[in-house]
């Protein structure tokens, strides 16, 4: 088991700089993941994220497989690794995007569910800066301390998560459908009881 700070296994790099809201261009050659975009239990509607183009100075890095954007603002700070890219993207500015080192054995997926666990959760809620807006700071990230066990271990817990996540989409579908069929099971009761 070894123990890093991030920055010494990752580039941790900012998100695209728009100044403003993302000017949304109807032919635009990029899309941009925006804070909309994400939920830390769904994949990414890729099909869905407003087109722009890219105006700035600043080289961008585009979004590619393996990459994870963690939302730096707000109340719920949360990482999501990207397992495809299907369309050219850059994150906002809301996001950091977290690129492993490639000599480094540290699996994206496993890197992302640590960063989504309590310990790693608990670091960041004290580490939040602001009261209106809150945000993690560039330092903070850097000095997060990655816990990397050996390959094999990454892999069952990335797949113990993976079977969780399955889980968890079946039983909220099951729990969706009950909840239709006693919805239908009342308006059937209720048109025979205005019928009488």
């Amino acid at each position: 088991m070894k123990y890093k700070k991030l920055y010494e296994v990752a580039n941790v790099l900012p998100g695209y700089p728009f100044r403003g809201r993302v000017p949304e261009k109807i032919n635009g050659g990029a899309r941009v993941v925006q804070m909309k975009d994400v939920d830390p239990d769904n994949p990414i509607e890729w099909s869905g994220l407003i087109k722009t183009e890219l105006t700035g100075r600043r080289k961008p890095d585009w979004l590619v497989p393996g990459d994870i954007l963690f939302l730096l603002r707000g109340n719920h700070n949360f990482a999501i690794h990207l397992d495809q890219v299907p369309v050219q993207a850059v994150g906002s500015p809301h996001f950091y995007l977290i690129r492993i080192d490639n000599k480094v054995d540290l699996i994206p997926e496993f890197l992302s569910w640590q960063i989504n666990q309590v310990p790693a959760q608990h670091y960041f809620n004290i580490s939040a800066e602001g009261s209106l807006q809150r945000s993690i700071k560039r330092s903070v990230m850097d000095l997060f301390e990655v816990v990397i066990p050996d390959l094999k271990k990454q892999e069952q817990i990335v797949n113990f998560n993976r079977l969780v996540a399955q889980e968890t989409a079946l039983y909220s579908d099951l729990i969706n459908n009950r909840k239709q069929m006693l919805k239908s099971i009342a308006t059937d009761l209720l048109k025979h009881k205005n019928n009488n």
